[in-house]
């Protein structure tokens, strides 16, 4: 009896046991569905931009080519301004020798404002042939590109082999860059920003194009059109946000009023929009976060200009400035510990293994020598 008693026990705790899981199952997908970002097809929020020859959309309309060739580049815009909001998309550059080429995911209304326009950036740059791709951000408010608050990083994986999510997240009060899902930079902002702080709503642009005159080694090594073409994939495109405006080239002044009337303080029609945005789950910087960004960014930082000090001598307005992660960098804002990698050619590993039959040290250059 005491046995059959045991059995029953045993399977009942089972059963309870598989009920829990079940129920933390679906407790876990409606969280996760709770926090997920709907993405969106090119038509449901976009417009070519140019070079539309050189434009190539999935049947499904969520997956669009950008390619670069002697003739020309390519790019997309959103089919509203924004003010404010939340904009993703998973990119996969080029591969291969990629140099001069840039490959940008950003907001701006250059478009509009022509001398004191707001940018939020995400910019790859490409390199020599087993050379790695640079991540560059900006942020630039009013025109403020003599003051660029530029970082570059080297990214943790290779950006060809498949697309990566990059992410901007844009509010009154913060902006942050992730990439997949960890952020990687956060600009507060901050009074002594002052007009540096973008607030102009913004549209949002997705080009590839020819920066052989900058991009890599400050125009050393132009784009070599016979490796081309050069195609970047663009998919998961998520616009949220409050739209402001629609784009139109029709009436530049009108648009240029009408942006700058929405962009004021005294506009409050995208309150409710911003509440909803600062209070989804990926805008919550939590310490655990923090950490993760903290970390990131100590294994990935090529540049930051907080501390470049032959560019601004005093601290660069809004930097938190830690004295001893400063050590790390030189006076110039290049980092003295993250260093890019040279890729092995294919097929050399076992030219490049020592006598002991162990591979030789992967050898690492600085940002001067790695271009």
């Amino acid at each position: 009896m005491a046995a059959l008693r045991h059995q029953q026990l045993s399977v009942l705790v089972a059963a309870a046991a598989a009920l829990l899981m079940m129920s933390m199952t679906r407790l876990l997908l409606v969280v996760s569905a709770a926090s997920d970002v709907p993405t969106i097809t090119f038509d449901e929020g976009f417009a070519p931009l140019f070079g539309e020859a050189n434009m190539e959309r999935s049947p499904d309309g969520r997956t669009v080519s950008l390619t670069l060739n002697r003739y020309s580049g390519a790019g997309f815009i959103s089919s509203h301004y924004y003010h404010h909001g939340f904009f993703s998309a998973d990119i996969r550059p080029p591969k291969d020798h990629t140099a001069g080429v840039v490959v940008a995911f950003y907001l701006s209304n250059g478009d509009v404002f022509d001398k004191n326009h707001d940018e939020l950036d995400f910019e790859f740059l490409g390199n020599r042939r087993r050379h790695e791709w640079r991540l560059q951000t900006n942020v630039y408010g009013n025109g403020s590109t003599e003051r660029g608050r530029e970082e570059r990083y080297l990214m943790p994986f290779d950006p060809t082999l498949e697309a990566h999510r990059f992410s901007i997240l844009w509010s009154s009060r913060v902006v942050i860059f992730y990439v997949d899902g960890v952020a990687v930079r956060e600009v507060p902002r901050s009074g002594a920003m002052g007009g540096d702080y973008p607030s102009k709503p913004m549209a949002l642009y997705a080009t590839i194009w020819d920066g052989s005159t900058w991009a890599t080694d400050n125009g050393r090594y132009k784009v070599n059109y016979k490796r081309g073409p050069f195609t970047a994939d663009f998919s998961g495109l998520v616009l949220r946000g409050c739209p402001a405006a629609a784009v139109r080239r029709d009436d530049p002044a009108a648009l240029q009023l009408q942006l700058q009337l929405l962009g004021s303080e005294k506009d409050d029609r995208c309150a409710g929009s911003e509440f909803e945005l600062m209070t989804a789950d990926y805008a919550i910087m939590t310490p655990r976060r923090r950490m993760e960004m903290r970390r990131w960014r100590q294994r990935q930082m090529l540049y930051t200009v907080c501390y470049d000090t032959n560019r601004y001598p005093p601290p660069f307005p809004g930097c938190d400035v830690n004295m001893a992660e400063r050590q790390n960098f030189w006076e110039w804002g290049e980092s003295k510990v993250v260093r890019p990698r040279v890729r092995a050619r294919s097929g050399s590993s076992r030219r490049r293994r020592t006598a002991g039959g162990a591979p030789a040290t992967t050898h690492l250059v600085s940002l001067q020598q790695a271009d």
